[in-house]
Parts: structure tokens; C-alpha cells; sequence
């Protein structure tokens, strides 16, 4: 008799992968979303919920990414410093022309889980402002989106 088991990865088992995403006129959400499943692994059919099976992600022209409707001059985001009256606001337009890399990466950071896990996960998140970047010798597929 055959019998059928269930395959679960092993953390040396995992070939990581790398990819390159342009998110050039890309919207954000959808972005961040097939940028998180492939962080996570649930791409492939090895996917196992609590190793890290996810590959490597290069997103590269992070400053033309497209935020629709009218998010850039209505949405903020909030970060407090920890003082009184610290609370310090910012529209993403001008997150976006300032530190484009923070505006993908925190959309991306909170699709992922919020353990041990998704902290290890987000560091293989790599985001650059222009066309160019430093992994050319990792031989990155192209993704899309």
C-alpha cells in the first residue's frame, strides 16, 4: 500500500531565488502584495508556514511607483518619536519624493507576519530608488507584476 505524506521543508532544503520587480507607473498595492508572496514562498509548492521559503526580491525605480486617486496629498504616514506631542505626520507624495525606498517597504513589512519569522523574511527585500542596482552577480529573473 502507498501511502501519502505530507512534504514539509527544511531550512537547508530552500534554493533561494532572486527576482527583480520595476515599479515603474505600478500601483502600490499590488506591488507590495506580489512582493510579499514571493518574500513569503507561497509561490512555490514546497511552501511550508513556519520556515522561510521565499526568495530574494530586487525592486528597482521605487520613486515612479503609482499611488492612485488622491493618496499622495491625503494619506500620511504617522510615526511618533516617543516625546510628548511627538506625533510627526507625512503624505506619502512626499515620502515618495523623499525616501521612496520607506514607502514600498513599510507597505510591504505589513503584509507579512508580524513574528520572528516575517522580520527574517523582510530583510530579503531590496529597494532602490533608480534602474540600477548592486546584484547583478545573484542573476535576477525578471518579475512581473
Amino acid at each position: 500500500m502507498l501511502r501519502r505524506q505530507t512534504y514539509s521543508a527544511k531550512p537547508g532544503d530552500v534554493d533561494k531565488k532572486w527576482h527583480v520587480v520595476d515599479a515603474d507607473s505600478v500601483s502600490l498595492g499590488r506591488l507590495a502584495s506580489d512582493v510579499a508572496v514571493v518574500l513569503m514562498g507561497k509561490h512555490r509548492p514546497e511552501y511550508t508556514p513556519h520556515i522561510d521559503t521565499g526568495d530574494f526580491v530586487i525592486v528597482t525605480n521605487a520613486s515612479k511607483v503609482q499611488l492612485t486617486g488622491n493618496k499622495a496629498t491625503q494619506k500620511y504616514r504617522k510615526h511618533y518619536t516617543g516625546y510628548p506631542g511627538g506625533q510627526k505626520l507625512e503624505t506619502f507624495g512626499n515620502l515618495r519624493e523623499r525616501r521612496p525606498e520607506a514607502l514600498i517597504e513599510d507597505a510591504v513589512r505589513r503584509m507579512l507576519p508580524k513574528t520572528r519569522l516575517g522580520r527574517q523574511m523582510i530583510k530579503k527585500l531590496k529597494v532602490y530608488p533608480g534602474t540600477d542596482h548592486p546584484h547583478q552577480a545573484q542573476q535576477p529573473a525578471e518579475m512581473t507584476v
